[in-house]
């Protein structure tokens, strides 16, 4: 539903740029007072009738000095919001200790639904397989680095189950040769080997088949 339009919000925003705009009709009003047969001698007398313009609070209303106002307010209206856009976002005296655990709700929009989807980060962290994300905001690259000395359960606890989900094609390095062993078969029956073109290998018997490296 559309949110109904805040008129006197709209206008406070805008307040500034109004009363820069309705003072600039002075600039205006000093130009046609400028004597001078074309722009460049109109430019040059000026800046002596510049203070006498400038000298009356009252805005001039004649069509060219409302239009020399308007420029000068919508002038100042864009320059202020290129600044904001551009902006670098500082974050001052929270450089550093700011952060805080997270909960399910904060990890929910970089889930997949399906949960063969995903890439298994912890128990109850995932990170969808999904390269079309719905919200590009929420949308990760799927490189995962996983630090671990020797026996502390990198393959155990994160290669096998992220094998398991079979949602992709695997290169694996098997320096010690037990995730053949341990996870060929369920490769085999899961995950049938494609062709440059996306379907399925078949050996001379027609059959699909999962080759492993040797």
């Amino acid at each position: 539903m559309k949110k109904p339009l805040n008129i006197k919000k709209l206008v406070l925003l805008n307040l500034p740029y109004i009363l820069m705009g309705l003072f600039a009709t002075n600039f205006g009003e000093a130009w046609r007072m400028a004597q001078g047969a074309d722009a460049s001698e109109k430019a040059l007398s000026l800046i002596s009738v510049l203070p006498a313009a400038l000298g009356s609070f009252w805005p001039s209303f004649r069509p060219l000095d409302l239009l020399v106002g308007l420029c000068c307010g919508a002038a100042l209206r864009l320059a202020v919001y290129l600044k904001g856009k551009n902006a670098k976002k500082y974050r001052p005296n929270i450089e550093y200790g700011s952060a805080i655990w997270g909960n399910s709700q904060d990890i929910a929009p970089y889930v997949d639904p399906v949960f063969q989807n995903n890439v298994i980060l912890t128990q109850t962290e995932r990170l969808t397989m999904s390269s079309r994300h719905k919200d590009p905001k929420t949308a990760r690259n799927k490189n995962v680095l996983v630090i671990g000395g020797s026996g502390s359960g990198k393959t155990r606890f994160w290669l096998k189950p992220n094998l398991m989900q079979l949602h992709s094609s695997y290169v694996v390095t098997d320096p010690k040769g037990t995730i053949l062993i341990e996870c060929g078969k369920l490769l085999q029956r899961g995950a049938p080997k494609l062709d440059k073109d996306g379907k399925p290998m078949k050996d001379k018997n027609g059959k699909t088949i999962y080759e492993p490296y040797r």
